[in-house]
């Protein structure tokens, strides 16, 4: 009697079952290695890299709209609060209220503040037109002004302090001090974005990949120009 056929099923049963096993034991380490997975770590930097911003380009305009509502609230509670400290402190009631004097530099820091709003439109368009040089141009012309209306608004605070006009002196002062510094800040805020604007501009960056921060600088600055031009109007109507 011959058992040749019956190996020969054996061994074609244990063939069978060693690639069983095999894709049972590579099942079982997808499996571990599924659930040991850490999603939220970039494994390569590249596949970052190579994102293009432009498939979500509403989360950052989102995001500065929220600030500039933000903003518009605090803004607002101080100009609420400066009328009615002044209501109360009126020199006809007999308390302590007693107006700032405004300096003559602080129209000079007004008109400033509204060339580099303009000089940042001017930017905007040029960098959607693809234009380069006049971006770059566009870019410096409106940080100098910027840096000019700061330091204009720092030579008024010196002007009153030389005066008189104390950030203690009278609740007038206080409210200007504070009105002028929170703007200054958040033109410094805005200052900090323009820098790395520009630099990505000097790195090589085309006009059309910085064309975004570009429009969100012009937009900020438009913004900071709105509240100074009305907290100026409010401080000069009293």
């Amino acid at each position: 009697m011959i058992s040749y056929p019956k190996t020969c099923r054996r061994t074609g049963q244990a063939v069978i079952t060693g690639h069983e096993a095999a894709r049972q034991e590579s099942f079982d380490v997808n499996i571990i290695r599924q659930l040991t997975e850490k999603p939220w770590l970039v494994k390569d930097r590249s596949i970052v890299e190579d994102i293009d911003e432009s498939a979500f380009p509403s989360a950052v305009p989102t995001g500065l709209w929220v600030y500039f509502a933000v903003a518009t609230v605090l803004f607002s509670l101080i100009a609420a609060a400066y009328l009615m400290r002044m209501g109360v402190g009126h020199p006809g009631e007999g308390l302590d209220w007693r107006s700032t004097p405004k300096p003559s530099l602080l129209w000079v820091n007004t008109v400033i503040l509204i060339l580099s709003s303009f000089t940042f439109q001017w930017t905007r368009a040029a960098a959607r037109r693809g234009q380069t040089d006049r971006v770059a141009i566009g870019l410096l012309t409106a940080g100098f002004f910027s840096f000019a209306f700061l330091v204009g608004q720092l030579t008024v605070w010196r002007q009153l302090a030389d005066a008189g006009y104390f950030l203690t002196a009278n609740p007038a002062n206080a409210f200007f001090y504070l009105i002028t510094m929170l703007h200054g800040l958040h033109l410094l805020g805005g200052l900090v974005a323009w820098s790395r604007t520009t630099a990505k501009l000097w790195d090589g960056f085309e006009p059309a990949e910085i064309s975004l921060s570009v429009d969100l600088c012009a937009i900020y600055w438009h913004f900071l120009l709105v509240v100074w031009l009305a907290f100026f109007y409010l401080m000069l109507s009293t």
